[in-house]
């Protein structure tokens, strides 16, 4: 937030902060390096853009008629990579997304992107938790075992039922029961009504000085996961997202193969997007690298800027930035 103190040319990070950030960057590639994890550069434009109703490219027309889209994340040019040279790869890259503003975000922010080939997400969970523990001992904090929390298991005890037995008004009325209000918006759908009961009353039960990591999301929240079948016999995604305390720090996936339920997903979130008049240009690229063969891998993109308010105690993502959108 801009104050009357500091001036609008000057930076909301102080330099302590902006060492702690080239401490954990230099942290992190010395890491992948001893993992033999090639670090690569994928272009931050592209013709395409992110189809998931939820999040917004930003648009950076150069006046022809096909508009030019700033990537929400490199994952799709790092898949092509996957697809053309079979190994372990990551990067570190400045992403945005349009309608990003609050505590925990900004419209551009810095993602690591890595993908782990012949992982399943069980192989990268673990990969995950080695990386942060090498992060907090480097910053002498101290590492606690990780929580591992089954998505189902979590709405089950809180719901007395699975989340795909569940309707939006089991979820209303939960809200109600607990004296809290519950927005009509949300309609029929089911996924938005559980991310906010999760919002509302899972994260923060979460342990303040342990990782989190919720696995196993039901299966219309797949997104660019595979499905597949838990040990209670339910379809669920191959997913886990990773939370220190309240805060979402990263979202990983068994990484889905097949290019026809790939571009299938792809026409059912544009279809969703008609409906609010913003449907966006497929990455057939990626379609056609699934087509040619993508190896079996799991991959994950960490939000940078949040470990860092988690590593430094910051209040918001604009202490741990030179310049925030406001300042840019």
């Amino acid at each position: 937030m801009t104050t009357k103190q500091t001036p609008l040319w000057h930076p909301t990070a102080t330099l302590e902060i902006l060492e702690a950030g080239a401490r954990l960057r230099l942290c992190i590639r010395d890491w992948m390096q001893g993992n033999d994890i090639l670090e690569v550069v994928t272009p931050v434009l592209s013709r395409h853009a992110a189809t998931d109703p939820q999040v917004h490219s930003v648009v950076a027309s150069d006046g022809s008629a096909a508009a030019w889209y700033l990537h929400t994340s490199p994952e799709f040019p790092m898949k092509r990579l996957l697809s053309a040279y079979r190994r372990d790869i990551y990067q570190i890259a400045q992403v945005f997304r349009r309608d990003e503003s609050g505590r925990y975000h900004n419209i551009e922010f810095s993602l690591l992107e890595w993908y782990r080939t012949g992982f399943d997400h069980h192989d990268l969970l673990q990969d995950v938790s080695a990386l942060l523990n090498t992060i907090w001992q480097v910053f002498g904090r101290v590492w606690h075992e990780p929580v591992i929390l089954s998505y189902g298991e979590v709405v089950r005890k809180h719901l007395g039922a699975w989340p795909e037995s569940l309707v939006v008004n089991d979820i209303k009325q939960h809200f109600e029961q607990q004296g809290r209000s519950y927005p009509d918006a949300i309609g029929d759908d089911l996924d938005a009504a559980l991310d906010l009961f999760f919002d509302e009353f899972v994260l923060p039960t979460f342990d303040t000085e342990r990782i989190t990591f919720l696995t196993d999301y039901p299966a219309s929240q797949a997104a660019l996961a595979k499905v597949g079948i838990d040990a209670n016999n339910r379809s669920v995604a191959e997913r886990f997202e990773v939370y220190a305390g309240e805060v979402e720090l990263a979202n990983a996936f068994h990484e889905l193969l097949d290019a026809e339920t790939q571009a299938a997903r792809f026409s059912s979130e544009n279809h969703v997007r008609q409906h609010t008049n913003c449907a966006v240009p497929v990455d057939e690229h990626l379609i056609a690298a699934l087509e040619a063969g993508m190896p079996q891998c799991a991959g994950i993109a960490l939000g940078l800027d949040r470990l860092l308010m988690v590593l430094t105690d910051s209040a918001t993502i604009e202490n741990v930035m030179a310049f925030p959108a406001e300042r840019a």
